[in-house]
C-alpha cells in the first residue's frame, strides 16, 4: 500500500507534571480552540474528523483535530502491533488524547444486615467492615495515525456510491428504513431539495435530483426528523417548544449529513459552510460545544444504524474501531 504524504503531528506542549493538571491545561486548550472551530474551514475540517472518529468522545475528537487534522484511523500502539500487524515508524510523536484510567480504593464502611440496616456491636458501637471501590480519574495517553505506522495494508470499502446504481438503491432503502418518518420522492415546484413535514410526519426528497444529490438530502432530513419534530404536551398538558431556531435548526442538519456523507465517502465539500460562521457569532462557548456534541451524536446514531443495515460498509471501520 501506498504511504500518502501526510502533515505531521503538532502534540501539545504540557508543562505540567501531575495528571490532575495536565488534564486541567488540556481542556483548557480545548475551550480556547472551539471558538476558532466556527470558521467555514476550521469547521468542515472538524466534520471530516468527525466522520472519521464518531466513536471518539466529543473532546477527544477535538484534541485529534487540533494536533493531526489529516488523521484518518487511530489506535494505541499496541493495537496497531498487535490487532493490526503494523509499528510505528520511529520518531513519530503520538497525539494526545484523554483516556480513563479508573483505580481501585479500600475504604472502611459501616456493615449493613440484610435489611440493610447498621450491625452493631454489644457496646452499640457499629461494626465497621472494608469495601473495595473504583474512583474514575482519567489520564494523558498516546494514540498513533496509520500514516505513523507500516505495515501490513488495513481493509478498505469495496464499493464507491459515486456511479453504482445497485450500491446507491441499497443505500437509499438503507435510509428509508432507518429513517424516523416515511420518506417519498416527489416533484417539488418551490425549487427545495427536499423538506421534513413536522405536522405530517414525513419526509419528501426532490425526484430529478442525481444519486449523491438525494442521498445527502435524505441524510439532511432525516437529521431533522429525528432533532426537530414537534414537542409532545408534557403530564401537565401544556407544550413546551425548546426547538432551535431555523437557522440554527439548518446548521445542525446540514453538519450531519456533511458528516455521515464524508463517512461513506460522498463529497459534499462544495457545500458552503460560511453561513455557519456568522451562526457562532455571539454565541458562548458552552453553547457552541453543546450544538457540535448534539451534531456529533446524530451523526454517529445514523452512521452506526447504516452499517447495521449494510454490513459491507462497516469493513473500514471494523478496521480502525481499536485503542489502547
Amino acid at each position: 500500500m501506498a504511504e500518502a504524504i501526510t502533515s505531521s503531528v503538532i502534540p501539545f506542549e504540557l508543562e505540567s507534571e501531575n495528571q490532575k493538571d495536565k488534564i486541567k491545561e488540556i481542556t483548557d486548550k480545548l475551550e480556547a480552540g472551539i471558538k476558532d472551530l466556527f470558521n467555514s474551514e476550521k469547521y468542515m475540517e472538524y466534520l471530516q474528523t468527525m466522520s472519521k472518529f464518531h466513536n471518539y468522545s466529543f473532546n477527544n475528537t477535538l484534541l485529534i483535530m487540533f494536533q493531526k487534522p489529516d488523521a484518518s484511523a487511530i489506535a494505541g500502539y499496541n493495537a496497531w502491533k498487535d490487532k493490526f500487524h503494523r509499528q510505528v515508524k520511529k520518531g513519530e510523536k503520538g497525539i494526545k488524547i484523554i483516556a480513563p484510567a479508573p483505580y481501585k480504593k479500600t475504604i472502611e464502611v459501616e456493615k449493613l444486615d440484610k435489611a440493610g440496616q447498621p450491625v452493631f456491636d454489644g457496646d452499640g458501637k457499629p461494626v465497621m467492615t472494608t469495601k473495595e471501590i473504583q474512583v474514575p480519574t482519567f489520564k494523558i495517553t498516546s494514540v498513533f495515525d496509520v500514516s505513523q505506522t507500516e505495515g501490513e495494508p488495513l481493509p478498505t470499502i469495496a464499493t464507491q456510491l459515486e456511479g453504482n446504481i445497485e450500491t446507491y438503491e441499497k443505500f437509499f432503502r438503507t435510509l428509508k428504513e432507518i429513517s424516523p418518518v416515511p420518506i417519498t420522492l416527489e416533484p417539488i415546484d418551490s425549487g427545495a431539495n427536499g423538506f421534513f413535514n413536522p405536522v405530517e410526519n414525513r419526509i419528501v426528497v426532490k425526484d430529478s435530483l442525481s444519486e449523491m444529490q438525494t442521498i445527502k438530502t435524505a441524510i439532511h432530513e432525516i437529521a431533522h426528523a429525528i432533532l426537530h419534530s414537534l414537542p409532545e404536551k408534557g403530564e401537565d398538558g401544556v407544550t413546551v417548544d425548546d426547538r432551535p431556531d431555523s437557522r440554527t435548526k439548518e446548521v445542525q442538519a446540514e453538519s450531519v449529513a456533511y458528516t455521515v456523507c464524508q463517512r461513506f465517502g460522498i463529497e459534499t465539500s462544495d457545500y458552503s459552510f460560511g453561513y455557519i460562521a456568522g451562526w457562532s457569532s455571539g454565541q458562548e462557548t458552552k453553547e457552541l460545544k453543546a450544538s457540535l456534541e448534539v451534531i456529533r451524536e446524530t451523526a454517529s446514531d445514523i452512521i452506526e444504524k447504516i452499517e447495521e443495515k449494510m454490513p459491507e460498509l462497516a469493513q473500514e471501520r471494523k478496521a480502525v474501531k481499536q485503542a489502547d
